[in-house]
Formats: structure tokens, sequence, C-alpha cells
């Protein structure tokens, strides 16, 4: 089975956003710091998410169990429903992407176990800085 941690950050609320992704499974480590541009925190958590599902339907991945420290993002998989209907698009895209893989499991944990993730979304913020000349 594939582990697929994820995290979206954003330096400020909106600003400059990235995504995180560490996937590890079969003896290997990957690493994705993705710039995502201006938008929210709760934005980039699930931009993040759709990410990592594309990597992993691209790859061919087929069982894979994600880990998210967004509690957000993990209530609204689990439950298929956003109670703020401007992130529904997004929660539909992640679902339909789902869809692709044999097996697709997603796990709430705390932030101290998410660090790799994260380091990887504040590289993509930096990213998106230096794309602009900043």
């Amino acid at each position: 089975m594939i582990e697929v941690y994820i995290d979206g950050a954003s330096a400020g609320n909106p600003g400059p956003s990235g995504a995180g992704i560490f996937i590890k499974g079969h003896g290997s480590a990957e690493k994705y710091s993705i710039p995502l541009g201006n938008m929210s925190n709760h934005e980039a958590e699930y931009h993040a998410l759709i990410k990592a599902l594309e990597i992993c339907v691209e790859k061919n991945y087929q069982t894979v169990s994600f880990r998210t420290d967004s509690q957000l993002v993990n209530q609204a998989v689990e439950k298929q429903f956003v109670k703020n209907k401007q992130y529904a698009p997004l929660l539909e895209q992640a679902l339909l992407l789902t869809k692709k893989l044999d097996l697709f499991f997603m796990k709430w944990i705390p932030s101290s176990n998410n660090k790799t993730a994260d380091e990887l979304a504040r590289i993509a913020i930096r990213q998106n800085t230096a794309d602009r000349g900043c």
C-alpha cells in the first residue's frame, strides 16, 4: 500500500499558497512542492489533495492511504459533503479522482506527524514568490 501525506499552506489568508506531498511505498519516497498561487489555506488543503490524487492516478498507484492534518478536508472526504459551498467543486473533483483508484483511504493525523508534507508546502509557498520575481 502507498502512503500519501498531504498538506496545504498559505502565507496570508488568502496569500501565496503551496501544496506539499510526500509519497512512500514499495521501498521508495517521492516529494513534491507545488506552488498554487494566491488562495486561502483551506483551498490549498483541497488542492494538495487533488494534486496528490492526480499523481497517484498518473503513476497508476491503485491502493493508497492518504494522511492529512486538515480536519476540514478529512471530514469532507469522509462525509462526501462540505458545509461551505465554495469548496464543493474541489471536493467533487477529488472524489472523482478517488474513483479511479481500487482502494482509497484517508486518515486525519496530528500536524506533528505531517512535518515532511508541511515543509514541502512551505517550500512551494516560497517558489510562488520566487516565480513572481519578489
